[in-house]
């Protein structure tokens, strides 16, 4: 008689030291990261299905489709109604499939998917997602191959909870890279006018601001590295009163990142997700910032968790 497995699917554990990441079978997605039994991310059992898309990896679009439409040279497009309250397309379409493990060693596991072709995405496309630990905290890496005939434009976003060790979220300070905001509807979060500059406005995090009394589910943008930095990486980060904590870097291609923070994340009350992601809502209809691939072509990036101690 097979044994029950968990509504996650296989759970695979990866070490460096001190260091522990568990990575789930279905949305191959961060259940785990800590060092030291200290949480650097938001973890939930693995019968749950993810908690606010904890840990998800969004591909071939991060965030909403307007009315799940869009177009592909001229050929109308309509995408299976994922938030269906809200009428849109949300997240890609590989959150609830199961991935193949192409590589598992004590540090290192690699996984990947197929989008294959469907209602609303004509062309197949090959992604694999790989997380590594080292020294510096967790490296996680992208690849998405077109498989088909013709070129198709694709965004890429990822959905962690980033957890400054065991201090209460209230109590910690957001810092973003982000100089702009995108301002939403408030009945379906779509965009509502472009984005606009945040010198002295009040969503400006770039020299950091308590959580405490913030409510956000917002897209910034213009992330950039800062111009003195060596290794030309986007930075957020979530700190503590002490300065402790944890930094999201990412490759510069993820020019964007969504702010979550969602009031009852299980077990936990308070929480914030920071979500690099590769263009902003309803890309595939306004084309800004998406990466088109030819036929044939890879792409890759990476992003990642650096404790802050």
């Amino acid at each position: 008689m097979n044994e029950p497995i968990a509504a996650t699917g296989r759970q695979f554990e990866i070490t460096h030291g001190a260091a522990r990441a568990v990575v789930t079978e279905v949305g191959a997605a961060l259940r785990v990261f800590e060092i030291d039994g200290v949480p650097y991310s938001e973890t939930y059992d693995p019968d749950e299905r993810p908690p606010a898309g904890a840990g998800a990896v969004l591909v071939p679009w991060p965030n909403r489709v307007t009315d799940g439409r869009w177009s592909l040279e001229g050929q109308p497009q309509q995408l299976a109604l994922t938030e269906p309250d809200k009428h849109n397309a949300i997240h890609g379409l590989l959150r609830h499939t199961p991935w193949t493990v192409t590589e598992h060693a004590d540090t290192t596991v690699v996984m990947q998917a197929m989008v294959p072709v469907q209602p609303g995405w004509p062309v197949p496309l090959l992604t694999s997602i790989g997380y590594t630990l080292t020294s510096d905290g967790l490296t996680v890496t992208h690849t998405v191959e077109n498989l088909g005939s013709r070129a198709v434009p694709f965004g890429v976003g990822v959905h962690p909870y980033p957890r400054a060790g065991n201090a209460e979220t209230d109590d910690c300070t957001l810092r973003l890279s982000a100089s702009s905001v995108l301002p939403v509807d408030a009945e379906r979060l779509l965009p509502a006018r472009p984005p606009r500059p945040l010198e002295g406005d009040e969503q400006d995090f770039r020299s950091g601001r308590l959580l405490a009394g913030v409510e956000l589910d917002t897209a910034f943008g213009g992330a950039e590295p800062a111009p003195d930095d060596p290794q030309r990486l986007v930075r957020h980060r979530l700190t503590d009163p002490s300065g402790r904590g944890v930094e999201v870097w990412a490759d510069p291609v993820f020019g964007w990142v969504q702010v979550h923070t969602p009031a009852e994340f299980p077990g936990r009350g308070r929480a914030v997700a920071i979500e690099p992601m590769t263009c902003p809502p309803d890309a595939l209809n306004s084309g800004t910032d998406l990466v088109v691939l030819s036929a044939g072509e890879c792409w890759t990036a990476e992003w990642g968790l650096r404790p802050l101690t």
